[in-house]
Parts: C-alpha cells; sequence; structure tokens
C-alpha cells in the first residue's frame, strides 16, 4: 500500500519534470503541512499543495495535470458547488491506497445513500512510519526500524536535576553578600557601602551515569537503548558503560563516533555482547574504577537491565545500597515491567528493588516519556 510521503515524494519530482520550479524549501513546506493539517480527500490535498508549492496562477494548469497523473482524483479551478463540471463533485477513479470504508460517507460522517455521488475522494493512506513504531516493542523491531527512530531519539531531551555549583551568580535577592563586589563599588562613595552586592550558587544539571545490561536477554533492547543513548552522550555528556560478564566504558566510543558506525563500534569495544550476566560484580568493578573518584556523587545513575544476575541476591544487594548513599537517584529501566503481569520475582530486581527511586520499562519510544521524566525528578522517592 503506498504511503503519502512516497507520493508526495513522486508529486514533487514530476512538477518539476513538468516546468514548475518547485525547490527543496518548497517541498520542506509541502511535507509540514502535510504532517500538520493530515488531509484526508483530494480537495483538501490539492488546497495543501496549492499554498506551499505555488507561486502564480499560471502554473495551476500544468499542476491540475499532474495532481490528476500522481493522485488519480479530481483536481481542477473549482466551480459552484453543485453545477455541472465541479470537479469536487466527479466521481473518482478507483487509486491504490485509498483510505478503506470511506465510499457512502460524507466530510462530516453521516452514511449516504447508496445511489449518490461521492462528494470527495478520499486520499492515500497518511500514516508515517513512526507513528506505526512508537508503541511498538523495541523487541520486535528490526535494524532498519530502529534506524528510522534515529532521529526522533535526537530530539529527546535528557534533563537532570539542578544542583549548587561553585560558581556564582548576581542575585539581587541572594542569600550571600559579595563582599568584593560590595568593596570595590564602595570606593565611589569614600568608603560607605551604600549598598550591598549579593549573589547566589549558579546551578548546573547533575550528572548522569548510564549502565546498560548487554547480556543475552537484554540484546533487543540493549540496541535501542545505546542508540539513545548515543544521542545523550553527545547532548549532555552521559557517561555510558556496558556490563554482562565485565564493565566497558564507551562514553569515548560514543562520542568521537559518527551516528551510522556508533553501535557498531560499541559492540567490537564491549566483547561480552549477548553473554552472561553478573550484575554485582560489574556494579563492585564501577565503584572501584569510576564511583569512588566522584563519577556517581551527586549524580543520576540509570540501570538498563532485566535483573536477571549470576551472582547472589545478597552481593548485588550490597552494591545497591552503596550506589544509592553515593548517587542523587538510581532509575532502573527493565523493559519486562510493561507486562501487566510482571511482579518482580526475578532474585536479582528483587534484591535492587528497595533501593531504586524509580522503576520504569523504556520498552518502546512512547515509554520513553516515562523514563526522561523519572530523570528529571527533584528528589528521592525512597
Amino acid at each position: 500500500m503506498p504511503e503519502l510521503p512516497e507520493l508526495a515524494a513522486s508529486f514533487t519530482a514530476a512538477l518539476s519534470d513538468a516546468g514548475i520550479p518547485v525547490g527543496p524549501d518548497r517541498t520542506r513546506r509541502f511535507a509540514r503541512a502535510l504532517t500538520l493539517l493530515a488531509p484526508s480527500t483530494t480537495r483538501e490535498l490539492r488546497h495543501c499543495a496549492l499554498a506551499t508549492l505555488l507561486s502564480g496562477p499560471e502554473q495551476i494548469e500544468p499542476f491540475d495535470a499532474v495532481f490528476r497523473e500522481v493522485f488519480g482524483g479530481p483536481a481542477g479551478r473549482e466551480a459552484p458547488r453543485g453545477q455541472p463540471g465541479d470537479p469536487d463533485r466527479s466521481p473518482p477513479d478507483t487509486v491504490p491506497g485509498r483510505v478503506p470504508g470511506t465510499r457512502g460517507v460524507t466530510a462530516d460522517g453521516r452514511r449516504r445513500d447508496a445511489g449518490a455521488q461521492q462528494d470527495e475522494a478520499p486520499v492515500p493512506l497518511a500514516a508515517s512510519p513512526l507513528d506505526r513504531l512508537a508503541g511498538r516493542d523495541f523487541a520486535d523491531l528490526s535494524v532498519e526500524e530502529l534506524a528510522l527512530l534515529a532521529d526522533v531519539m535526537r530530539t529527546l531531551v535528557l534533563r537532570t536535576p539542578a544542583r549548587p555549583s561553585r560558581r556564582r551568580r548576581t542575585a539581587h535577592h541572594g542569600a550571600r553578600v559579595d563582599v568584593r563586589r560590595t568593596l570595590a563599588a564602595s570606593r565611589r562613595t569614600g568608603g560607605y557601602p551604600l549598598r550591598l552586592h549579593r549573589f547566589e550558587p549558579r546551578p548546573r544539571p547533575r550528572d548522569l551515569v548510564v549502565l546498560c545490561d548487554i547480556s543475552g536477554s537484554m540484546e533487543p533492547y540493549a540496541r535501542a537503548m545505546l542508540q539513545l543513548l548515543y544521542c545523550a552522550a553527545r547532548a549532555t555528556h552521559a557517561e555510558v558503560f556496558t556490563f554482562a560478564t565485565r564493565l566497558t566504558r564507551l562514553t569515548p566510543v560514543l562520542r568521537r563516533a559518527g551516528p551510522d558506525d556508533a553501535l557498531a563500534r560499541a559492540g567490537r569495544a564491549a566483547p561480552d555482547w549477548s553473554g552472561g550476566t553478573r550484575i554485582a560484580d560489574c556494579l563492585a568493578d564501577f565503584d572501584e574504577r569510576f564511583g569512588r573518584r566522584g563519577m556517581a556523587h551527586g549524580a543520576v545513575v540509570v540501570i538498563v537491565s532485566d535483573g536477571w544476575d549470576t551472582g547472589a541476591p545478597s552481593d548485588l544487594a550490597t552494591r545497591m545500597a552503596r550506589l544509592s548513599r553515593v548517587a542523587h537517584r538510581v532509575v532502573w529501566v527493565n523493559p519486562r515491567t510493561a507486562s501487566p503481569r510482571y511482579r518482580p520475582l526475578v532474585a536479582g530486581m528483587a534484591a535492587a528493588l528497595p533501593y531504586c527511586d524509580a522503576v520504569v520499562s523504556g520498552h518502546s519510544l512512547a515509554a520513553l516519556d516515562d523514563f526522561t521524566a523519572a530523570l528529571s525528578a527533584p528528589r528521592r522517592r525512597r
């Protein structure tokens, strides 16, 4: 079934072949108008194209010829409704990809008599691929479908709560007096401070640290999450790690790689892809090599895992308890929680749950809203 974006692309190309100057700027306006207006009939589609693609009345005649050739529906100069020759009242030809179930129904949704003519011709189906993929589980998407979501993931803002820093900014009602600026200003008044200059700490976003499980049970979701984290590592300077049987820091790889080969380089940098899972050992490695140096202090730590662990649950509970005392928030992303029948019966997940501030699914593009909201929450929930 042909999609409206494909037909729109062939339509603008045909207009250019017919001698109508349709540049990239007009094509972008046409595509944006289709997205915002979502025309449901050929009449609405024609009006949308006339408003965005043409620059003079002399172009209407060749435009209508191309419109009839590409979309197969009626097009032409409008006559008063009900008069003979009204193009919008002529019965449309059958076009592959028309929206089913519209024959016999008027524009306002009322049924038409069987012998009556159809007022307006429906346009080809205008469902965007992103609309269809937004609610689908990441595990059900192919590599090509995941690539379609890359542009949308780049628009997601992974915002963490603000924290005060050592830098300061001037504030008229600040809690502390800026002695240096006050004394400097008092020189103009013979040493008498007529005005107290104040300041407050300049806030800055908290650091974001992400540890993503790439074991065999998490492989379908790990690719999607790493694609999202690629955007986060470049936009918010997040620290990204992967773990299965060992811990691997991917931040330098994701920051240097381009969008096309980021996942390929990440796969080569993490040799334990699709292996077993030792969450407690990997958290201990993170704590010894990075956490004690200050990377996790006051940061928002995200763990992407389904909780399957080959180690002892008590070891994982010990590591999670230490991490929760150091970090500002601990957010656990478990795609299995999307099921309404989910229960934290896995020993690893049950051991880690008391030390998590939020548990979200993150199993689809639509579910990432809960993930971003959990990151920006200002307070702990434990």
